[in-house]
């Protein structure tokens, strides 16, 4: 079976994402991070971190973000292992995406890359 996964994005919880991004940006030669917000929270993709303002505790419990080819793959691999879908899959800024809880308990955000 070919790898669903694309790439797992380290969350990086900050108080002012303009003042962090220049770290960020010189730790992963990334000078163009990808900038969105999304119900409320301000969000850059710089290289394999995702920086993240304003997320209350609810987002801060997860513990990554995967981006994957099929969205589907990841439904049923949930519901296979005995996990529970949190959220969606709904429309998302890059593409569909989901929050999943594990059956050891991580919470993971899920997202099907429409352009990767």
């Amino acid at each position: 079976m070919d790898d669903n996964i694309i790439s797992v994005l380290a969350r990086v919880y900050v108080d002012d994402l303009d003042g962090a991004l220049p770290l960020y940006e010189e730790l992963t030669g990334d000078d163009s991070p990808l900038m969105f917000s999304h119900d409320g929270v301000r969000l850059a993709k710089v290289g394999a971190f995702l920086l993240l303002q304003g997320a209350d505790a609810e987002v801060r419990a997860h513990v990554a973000t995967v981006n994957v080819h099929d969205m589907g793959r990841v439904v049923e691999a949930v519901a296979r292992a005995g996990g529970e879908l949190l959220e969606g899959p709904d429309p998302g800024p890059n593409g569909p995406r989901l929050v999943a809880r594990h059956p050891d308990g991580n919470v993971v955000e899920y997202v099907q890359l429409t352009n990767g």
